[in-house]
Order: C-alpha cells, then sequence, then structure tokens
C-alpha cells in the first residue's frame, strides 16, 4: 500500500480563515467568478437585428406587395424576413453564450478549511485567502499558492496549450506567482486539472483577478466587427433604394403632369419603383448563409455565426494551435533508448521487439501508479499492455512509494508478491535524477545527456527509467539509499494527426498561409512544425515576443511560421498584428487559453470533440470530428458560395436594368405602358428563387483551390463584374426595346405588344441565367452541369408564363392578347442570338470577372 493515506498531507495544516472572514472578504471582493458587464438581454438583440436595414428592406418590400394584393409574393418575403430575423437573433445570443460556459469552468466545488475543519463549498464562494485542499482528479477552484504538495502533478493545457502535465512543489514565498506554464513553480491556477498527487494551497486571486478571469476579460473587451460584405451590400441597397425612391416621386409626378392621369401616375411609378426595388439582395445573401452552414455541416463542421461563410474564401492566413488541434491531445510512447540505440516506435515495431526494451517497458510501466490519472503514466501502461512481459504478476502488491520531491524529480514505486522476500523497485523521472538514483559517472552522464537531446530535438519528453531490488519491509527514508541499475530512456510525444500533412499542403496551394501559436516549448513545436509540413527557418518564443513593440511585432509578423511557449493575451497580439497588416485571419483552437483569439480573429474555428465550451462559444466554425482536414473542405466550400454570391449578385444587377429600363421607357416617350405591378410581382417570382436557390446549387469553378485568395480591399461588386452585368443588361434591354418599338411600329395592337414583349423578357431573363452560371464554362457546359433546381425553376416559370397567355382568365388579369406561334419565334430568335454574343463576350471578359 502507499506509505501515505489520502489527505494526509493536509494534517499538519493552518487552519485557514474563519467562516466571518471569509464571508466579510466576499463582501468586499465579490464571488469567486466572472463578471456580467455589458451583458444583451434576448429584447434588446431582437430591437438591434429588426433595426438592421436589410432586414427592414425585405419587410417593406413584403409590406409592398401586401398592399398591392399580391399575398403570395408578400407572404412569400415576409417569412425570408422572418426567418432571417430568426437565425440573427440565435447567432446574437449564442455569443452571449461566451462567458457563461467560462463561468461554469470556474467555478467547481471546492474543498476548503475554516475554523480549521474541512467544508466542501461551492467555488463560488472562494476568497483570497481561503486554504484549499487539491487531490487527483480535483479542478482548481481559484489562482492559488501551494504550501505542501506531494508528487502533485498539473493539466494547465486549457491556459497554456502544453499538453503534458506540469510538476508542482510547494514554497513558502509569498511573492506573487508566473503565468501558467513550466515545472517546478509553487503555483496553480484555476480551471486547471490535478492529475496526480495532493496538496493544500492558500488562494491568491478570485473571479475576474485570477489568470481565466483575464481571459474572460480579454473577451468581453473584444467588438465583433460587422463582416465586410454584410457592410456593403448595406451600403449597396441604402443606394439602389434611395435612387428607387427618387426615381419612383418623380415618375409619378411627371407622369401625372405629361398625362393628366394620377392613378396611372401612381400605378406607372409604383412599377418602376418595384422594379428597382433591391430585395433580392439582403434575400440572396440570406438565402446563401443558411444554405452554405447547411453544406458546410455536412462536412461535420457547425456554423455558429453565419458572418465566417462569407470571410472563408478570403482567408490568407490560419493560424492554428498545437495541441488538440494538430495533434491528437494524448501522450503516446513514440521511443525508447539503451545505450545509444534509439528505438523508434512512431515508425511500427519491429516483429520481434528485443527483450531489452521490453524489459525497459515493464519497469515503465511498475513506475507508474496501477490506476493512472496522468497522461503519461496512461501511455506506459497502454505501451506495457501490448508489447510488455506483464510484469508484476496480478497478485504483486505496491507495498510503498516515494513522490516527487524539489530535490529529485523522480517516482519510485515498491511492489512485492504473496510471500516473497524480494520487493521488485522500478523509478522513472527526469534524467538527471535518475542519473543520481543510479550514481553514474561523468561518462555515463555524458553519454545519457547527447542521448536525451537527440530525443528532445524532435520535440519529445524524455524521462529516464531504471530498475532495484530489496529484501525485507524496512523502507529507507529516500529512494537514494537503493541501488539502481539505469535501463534506458523513454520519449513521449503528442502525435501529429494523420491528415494534416496534406492538409497544409492543400492549404499552400490555395494561398493560405498556416503559422503555428502553441503554448509548447520551442524544440517540440519546431518538430511537430517540421512533421506537418511547416516552414521551421524561424521560431519566436514568448519571451522574444513580449520584448517586441506592436510596432516590430507587425513588421516580422509575415515571416514567422512557428511561435512558442506563447501567452493568451500574446496570441491576441499576434492575431491583432496579422489584421493589422492587411490579413484575413481563420484561428484554431480548443483551450480557454484561446478563445480571445478566436474571437479577434475574422474566423475562429474551434475543435468540437476535444475542444472546451468556452472556446465553442467564442469561434464562427466548429470542427465537430476534430479533423484538420476539414478546415481545408471548409475553405474550399467558403470560395464557392462566395463565387456564386457573386454570380447571383451580378445577376440581379443584369436583369434589373432591362426591367426598370422597359418600366422607364413608355414615360419617357408616350408610348403604351408595359407593365404594371403585376408584372413585376411575377418577374420577381423568377427571379427571386433564380436569384437565391439556383445560383447557390451551383458547382464549384475549375481553378478554386489554385488561386489565390482574393484581395483584402476586394468588393463583392468589382468594377468587372459591375461593367459586366451592366452590359448585359444593357444589351438585353437594346433587343427587348427594339422588338417592343418594331412591334408598335408594324401595328400590333397594345395588348399583344405587351405579351410579346414580356415573353422576350422572361425568356431573356432564362438566358442570362445560363450565361452568368460559370465564369469559365460555357452555355453548352451549363446545360450539361447537373443543377436540378435550374430546370425545376425554369419549367415552372414557362409552365407559368403558357399559362398566363393560354388562360383566358390569366390574360385578362395580365391585359396580354394573344400570341401566335411566328410571335413566339420573333421572341426566341432574337433571345437565342443575345446568349450567343454574351457567351463570345464572357471568354474576354473572364479575367475580370474572377480578379
Amino acid at each position: 500500500m502507499p506509505a501515505y493515506r489520502e489527505r494526509d498531507v493536509v494534517s499538519d495544516a493552518p487552519e485557514g480563515l474563519t467562516c466571518s472572514e471569509a464571508q466579510s472578504r466576499l463582501r468586499e471582493e465579490g464571488f469567486n467568478e466572472l463578471p456580467r458587464t455589458g451583458h444583451r438581454s434576448l429584447p434588446r438583440i431582437a430591437l438591434e437585428v429588426v433595426r438592421e436595414p436589410m432586414f427592414g428592406l425585405l419587410i417593406g418590400a413584403g409590406l409592398i406587395y401586401l398592399l398591392l394584393g399580391d399575398h403570395t409574393e408578400a407572404l412569400l418575403l415576409l417569412a425570408f424576413a422572418s426567418i432571417s430575423v430568426m437565425i440573427a437573433i440565435v447567432q446574437e445570443s449564442r455569443s452571449e453564450r461566451v462567458l457563461e460556459a467560462l463561468r461554469d469552468l470556474t467555478s467547481p466545488r471546492a474543498l476548503v478549511i475554516r475554523d480549521g475543519e474541512r467544508q466542501r463549498i461551492p467555488g463560488r464562494e472562494v476568497v483570497r485567502g481561503d486554504l484549499i485542499v487539491l487531490d487527483e482528479g480535483d479542478r482548481v477552484p481559484a489562482d492559488a499558492q501551494l504550501l505542501t504538495a506531494i508528487d502533485m502533478q498539473v493539466d494547465e493545457s486549457l491556459l497554456t496549450g502544453e499538453s503534458a502535465p506540469v510538476g508542482k512543489v510547494a514554497s513558502g514565498d509569498a511573492s506573487p506567482g508566473p503565468r501558467p506554464g513550466g515545472d517546478g513553480l509553487p503555483f496553480v491556477f484555476s480551471g486547471t486539472l490535478i492529475v496526480r498527487g495532493q496538496g493544500t494551497a492558500r488562494v491568491t486571486a478570485t473571479g475576474a483577478r485570477s489568470e481565466i478571469g483575464r481571459i474572460g476579460q480579454a473577451l468581453e473587451a473584444i467588438d465583433s466587427a460587422p463582416p465586410r460584405l454584410t457592410l456593403e451590400t448595406r451600403k449597396l441597397v441604402r443606394r439602389f433604394a434611395l435612387f428607387g425612391l427618387v426615381a419612383c416621386s418623380l415618375t409619378v409626378i411627371l407622369y401625372g403632369l405629361w398625362r393628366g392621369s394620377w392613378l396611372d401616375a401612381l400605378l406607372a411609378g409604383i412599377a418602376l419603383g418595384m422594379s428597382m426595388l433591391p430585395e433580392e439582395f439582403p434575400l440572396v445573401l440570406t438565402v446563401f448563409t443558411v444554405m452554405g452552414a447547411w453544406r458546410i455541416s455536412r462536412i461535420r463542421v457547425l456554423t455558429r455565426r453565419a458572418s465566417a461563410i462569407e470571410t472563408l474564401g478570403a482567408a490568407t492566413v490560419l493560424c492554428t494551435d498545437k495541441t488538440g488541434t494538430l495533434t491528437e491531445n494524448r501522450m503516446t510512447v513514440v521511443a525508447l533508448a539503451i545505450d545509444g540505440d534509439i528505438l523508434r516506435l512512431d515508425a511500427g515495431l519491429p516483429p520481434a521487439l528485443p527483450d531489452r526494451f521490453r524489459h525497459l517497458i515493464d519497469h515503465g510501466r511498475l513506475a507508474c501508479a496501477p490506476d493512472p490519472f496522468d497522461p503519461m503514466e496512461k501511455a506506459f501502461h497502454a505501451l506495457a499492455a501490448q508489447h510488455g512481459h506483464a510484469l508484476p504478476p496480478a497478485s504483486s502488491t505496491r507495498v510503498h512509494s516515494y513522490g516527487l520531491r524539489p530535490d529529485l524529480l523522480a517516482v519510485t514505486q515498491l511492489w512485492q508478491g504473496p510471500g516473497d522476500s524480494e520487493v521488485v523497485i522500478a523509478s522513472k523521472g527526469a534524467p538527471e535524477a535518475i542519473a543520481t538514483l543510479c550514481r553514474l559517472d561523468a561518462t555515463a552522464r555524458a553519454a545519457l545527456a547527447r542521448d536525451v537531446d537527440r530525443m528532445a530535438a524532435d520535440g519529445m519528453r524524455v524521462l529516464a527509467v531504471a530498475e532495484a531490488t530489496h529484501h525485507g519491509n524496512d523502507w529507507p527514508a529516500s529512494p537514494t539509499a537503493f541501488v539502481f541499475t539505469l535501463l534506458g530512456l523513454v520519449g513521449l510525444a503528442d502525435p501529429l494527426r494523420a491528415s494534416v500533412p496534406e492538409a497544409v499542403r492543400e492549404c499552400r496551394s490555395a494561398g493560405l498561409r498556416v503559422v503555428m501559436i502553441t503554448g509548447d516549448y520551442p524544440a517540440t513545436a519546431l518538430a511537430i512544425a517540421g512533421r506537418a509540413g511547416l516552414a521551421t527557418d524561424r521560431c519566436v518564443s514568448g519571451d522574444e515576443l513580449a520584448a517586441m513593440s506592436d510596432a516590430e511585432l507587425g513588421r516580422h509578423v509575415a515571416s514567422i511560421p512557428v511561435f512558442a511557449r506563447v501567452m493568451p493575451d500574446q496570441k491576441l497580439r499576434i492575431v491583432r498584428a496579422l489584421k493589422a497588416g492587411g490579413a484575413i485571419v481563420a484561428m484554431t483552437g480548443d483551450g480557454v487559453n484561446d478563445a480571445p483569439s478566436l474571437k479577434a480573429a475574422d474566423i475562429g474555428i474551434a475543435m468540437g470533440g476535444r475542444g472546451t465550451d468556452v472556446a465553442r462559444e467564442a469561434a464562427s466554425l466548429v470542427l465537430l470530428d476534430d479533423d484538420f482536414g476539414s478546415i481545408v473542405r471548409t475553405v474550399r466550400l467558403g470560395r464557392r458560395i462566395y463565387d456564386n454570391l457573386r454570380k447571383a449578385m451580378g445577376y440581379i444587377l443584369a436583369i434589373h436594368v432591362p426591367i426598370a429600363g422597359l418600366a422607364l421607357l413608355p414615360l419617357l416617350t408616350g408610348l403604351p405602358l408595359i407593365f404594371s405591378p403585376i408584372h413585376i410581382a411575377f418577374l420577381e417570382m423568377i427571379i427571386d428563387p433564380v436569384c437565391s436557390v439556383v445560383f447557390e446549387a451551383e458547382q464549384e469553378e475549375k481553378d478554386i483551390m489554385r488561386r489565390p485568395p482574393r484581395a483584402e480591399d476586394s468588393h463583392l461588386f468589382s468594377s468587372g463584374l459591375v461593367y459586366w452585368s451592366l452590359l448585359q443588361g444593357a444589351l438585353v434591354l437594346a433587343v427587348i426595346a427594339t422588338l417592343y418599338l418594331l412591334a408598335l411600329w408594324r401595328g400590333m395592337p397594345e395588348a399583344d405588344v405587351r405579351a410579346l414583349t414580356f415573353v422576350s423578357l422572361v425568356l431573356a431573363n432564362l438566358g442570362l441565367v445560363l450565361v452568368n452560371r460559370s465564369f469559365d464554362s460555357s452555355v453548352r457546359g451549363a446545360l450539361r452541369g447537373g443543377n436540378r433546381a435550374l430546370w425545376w425553376v425554369g419549367s415552372v416559370a414557362l409552365l407559368l408564363l403558357g399559362l398566363a397567355l393560354a388562360w383566358a382568365p390569366a390574360r385578362t388579369l395580365f391585359r396580354f392578347g394573344p400570341l401566335h406561334v411566328d410571335d413566339l419565334a420573333i421572341a426566341v430568335v432574337p433571345v437565342v442570338g443575345l446568349v450567343i454574343v454574351l457567351e463570345a463576350l464572357k471568354r474576354f471578359w473572364r479575367g475580370r470577372l474572377t480578379a
């Protein structure tokens, strides 16, 4: 049995605070939790969302159609508006839960000593000065200084990103504690986990004053700027709305003054205003983000903020954490070394493992706890279960233990079978400590140090293992009294994910620079970076980073591939420096320490499997399967979504030119009106699903992952796209207007002219869809490409058009005259010729469209 019983370490501990002192400090300093400053209620979030111009225009457009009696279109637009508002409210309210998750993590129950007695209290009631009792498996409730510690190991990866637990020692020094990370320190931090050992500690900081509290304050201080695409669309909508309002007002006034019929003037003004009303822009943005989130979810990526979808294709830098992101976040034995002979296990074990290595594996497990909590000891057990001799026998018992001491960083376990007089002793720990136990001479120590350096250069955490025997049950006070024999070295590491190297290569081909930012040691970081395929020519440590001014960091950050031993506030500095330099930053992470940088990045990507709630709540995207390769597939989808969004927006601009032109032409020439509000409503029933559903379903361009990210200052409506859309619209307007004037010149009845013109416009609309389906392929390729939504929408549009022409009540409603076969030919032939001309022109315009 162990030499100590649970909690014996606190038998001589001081009495701690009195209950009255604790209550007084609780009133003075507040609860041990993060403050709720700036919390937004659900009604406040809803009001902010509804006030957005895009949603206001959607609702306004629906009300206009409702007043005009077109209930179908009105309800459709109002439904889209309601869905958009609900999605935005849900997303905004989720972002408010970031600090809630952090509060839950920082408020575990705690065992404290007050008035000389142990009391189990809620973590939020722990105060500065409290004496807390810590044991294996406990979550530390507050920042504290260790007064006593026996063999204590703490997992601080949530705060540092370092996968391996760190050793802790007791200290009577009351000086302020350093930041998390590093072995042999007498400080523990709120939210971290005790993986081995026990001890007592005096609380030094609670709530917002703790290390994890600083992260919470950093999260509160970060404002998420509105996405550039949203701002650009909002500005465009305002301009179109203002222009449409002015044109509508002038039309009503001029028509009424020139023709004397103010009712017709009002109808003509409404028709013109509706032809220019840009309700499709926010509609398209909403549909694309919702459908984009659905498509991304199919590759096991959860979209928490729809704005990230529109930014994915522009990402230029991917800042990735190491632990749990590039690696599997589990310790594994990757190498064994005996007398300079290093056996690497990550390349696969030989068919027959030599007995001396199996002996090393066996005694490495014997030096661990029987049922370990420490991830390194779990790795020893896992390896011994596969390749050891299954020693000691099941009947053997651990009869004594020697834990870590500040002067001897080694753990020693003693095992004895029933009736045996011989005790098997196994020890593992820092190579220097094991060298002391084995009483190695200078030559042997130098050889051991060379092997350690070789393994450490590959990013391994190196432990040495030794064995000894003893007879009897009289245990010495220190393991140094035994005569140990060195068995060898064991190298442990957090293995690289198998999908990472290929994902990094794809990122590079897509022009996406990958930067590692980790709390681990430089040697480990560089070793992992090399295996992942990242550049390893330069590594900057947290200390070097702290010595840099913001200006110096801004100059160098674009050329540094690896940052190591980085603290949470320094990660935030790196992200901000990259963004200040014009980069569009995607940041991956899984720990609490990653939350501020995840929120500050343009795209925060959290790991869903091993990631903390805090990281997931702060991120824009969550990888549900923790597969780094999913990031590349997400970038590919993001680029496809943005491409299709530009196609849809270009199509909207192009089709509105002939609609507005044909609505305005009779007003300027005194010729019969072509459109009334019912005609515009019919066209919108075609345009809305085409620009949203049809273009959203388009396949990706062939070069989507071979082109660089779009420029930081690029616009959704680039000059090339705007000119191309206006050119398409102008040509369509010229063809349809010519047909309209020729039909009037030939003396066709007004109703027949209106029908001919309207049919030509609907066919030209479908022709524009075929031309704009791809920046690269031809109409013939577009016709071959699979897009079921296109065929459904096109078939329904032609069916409804035929019904409007053939069904007498519909003809009366639309004020159409009958069209004959030759009339339909007159409408079809010019449109076919128009599509051929546009397709030829697209070949010369292609470079400007994808720029």
